[in-house]
């Protein structure tokens, strides 16, 4: 694995900042929500961003389902108040019953 630059380093904090932020949040507003994980490409930052809620099971995710939109722009929110603007605010989070290991 390649090492991450300065800026890559900064950009990794600051994902990880705003994903625990969100995290933390979630799990106690959103029933049956286990986890909050990304995936990232520094080099293409933040076009590349995608954060996903993991769910316990199908039936947590649909009744979490309505609040999605609301946690996509609760994520562009919070990486705007740290200067970085997500043109397409939908594309970076999703809810999933996957996990990382998927």
């Amino acid at each position: 694995m390649k090492k991450l630059s300065a800026v890559q380093q900064k950009q990794q904090t600051l994902v990880f900042s705003v994903a625990d932020t969100l995290e933390a949040e979630a799990l106690k507003e959103l029933g049956g929500m286990v986890q909050c994980w990304f995936d990232v490409q520094y080099h293409d930052f933040p076009g590349s961003l995608l954060l996903r809620f993991q769910f316990e099971n199908e039936e947590s995710l649909n009744e979490a389902a309505p609040q999605l939109k609301v946690w996509q722009r609760k994520l562009s929110a919070a990486l705007l108040k740290k200067g970085v603007i997500l043109k397409q605010g939908r594309q970076h989070l999703i809810f999933t019953v996957e996990s990382p290991e998927d």
